[in-house]
């Protein structure tokens, strides 16, 4: 996800976005704890997605 597409989207969008992001973080960190995804890095890029919603959502 890019920022330029990010600072398109209103404050309450960013909002829901980020929420979104954040069970996904969830659900990822789960599923690694339990041994089930191979892909680790997924885990990184999600947080980098959720401090861009952040880093928008705080410039609104």
């Amino acid at each position: 996800m890019k920022y330029s597409e990010l600072i398109e989207l209103d404050k309450a969008e960013l909002v829901v976005k980020a929420e979104l992001l954040e069970k996904d973080l969830f659900k990822l960190k789960f599923q690694h704890s339990i041994r089930q995804i191979e892909d680790t890095s997924k885990i990184s890029l999600l947080k980098k997605d959720i401090a861009r919603v952040n880093t928008a959502i705080n410039m609104k």
